[in-house]
């Protein structure tokens, strides 16, 4: 499969697992609770134990090596998330540069990500363990804001990028250029610019179309525009986005990655984002199925007379 699109792979041959990183969200007993179950469990089959150094602050007396999100993945040939997708979307950022591979335990909400449920813990971790996993390749973006030519701020996104007002109350003009073609001017709250992984996050309640994670795509989807004519847009992820923040602008829009604030525009500035050369390596236990996970989490139905 070329490298320009995601792939989804079974795997047999992996089953040397033998330093494995734990990353859990914090504020949660539920997922102390999960991570002290884990760390019993790859301690009982002979595993090598690294704990983030932020989630090590809940785990007193752990017994086990330290790390920050970088190092582990230098170190360690499987890193388990314990949250919700937010979680997962944070260590992914980090991990995707050294293409460690990531599994998630869903602490959190909807979970599309973190898809192992805590009362199959035991069983799915230990059916990755033994080999038996699928490896999903999901792209990012990277997000750089210019100002006279000048790079001011950066970030990078697995979900989205969001060009919106902050706690300003007023509507942003922008231009739209991609590829070096002009698309069109808008007035709006803002623009979400999502990868498929993002479309059935923020990007979905903006009316957003949902997306295989297969598809090598980008949406842009605007934020309660000005004209009923404004519609979500969907293009080659290889392409360059250029955001042209309108010079007559009275407030200064915010560019949130992944939900987080990574910079504040100014009039006549320019934002540009691409598809990142790195690749989050997301692991899911075999039988993985992208539409059971939709029929699920957002409540569609059945088959007829099931």
């Amino acid at each position: 499969m070329p490298p320009e699109q995601s792939s989804t792979q079974g795997r047999e041959e992996q089953t040397s697992f033998r330093n494995i990183g734990l990353i859990g969200r914090l504020g949660s007993p539920k997922v102390v609770d999960t991570l002290k179950r884990l760390i019993r469990f790859l301690a009982e089959r002979g595993h090598h134990v690294i704990i983030e150094d932020r989630t090590a602050t809940v785990l007193l007396n752990h017994g086990h090596v330290e790390a920050s999100r970088r190092t582990m993945g230098q170190l360690c040939d499987l890193v388990i998330v314990v949250g919700g997708d937010g979680s997962l979307l944070g260590a992914a950022r980090t991990l995707c540069h050294s293409g460690t591979l990531v599994l998630g335990v869903n602490r959190g909400r909807l979970g599309f990500l973190t898809d192992i449920s805590p009362d199959e813990l035991e069983a799915r971790v230990g059916e990755v363990l033994d080999g038996r996993y699928e490896v999903e390749e999901r792209f990012l973006l990277d997000a750089e804001l210019y100002r006279d030519g000048t790079l001011v701020g950066s970030g990078d996104a697995l979900n989205e990028v969001v060009l919106h007002p902050g706690k300003a109350v007023r509507m942003i003009e922008f231009e739209l250029f991609i590829d070096g073609q002009f698309v069109y001017s808008q007035r709006s709250d803002g623009l979400i610019i999502a990868t498929p992984t993002g479309s059935t996050a923020y990007a979905l309640s903006g009316g957003g179309p949902i997306m295989h994670p297969k598809l090598d795509v980008v949406t842009l989807v605007p934020m309660f525009p000005h004209t009923l004519s404004s519609r979500p847009i969907v293009i080659d992820a290889a392409s360059e986005i250029r955001i042209h923040i309108g010079e007559t602008n009275q407030t200064y829009p915010h560019i949130s990655c992944d939900g987080q604030t990574r910079a504040v525009s100014k009039p006549d500035d320019v934002l540009v984002i691409r598809r990142k050369s790195q690749r989050v390596q997301l692991v899911h236990p075999l039988g993985h199925n992208f539409y059971e996970v939709l029929r699920s989490k957002l409540g569609w139905s059945n088959r007829l007379g099931d």
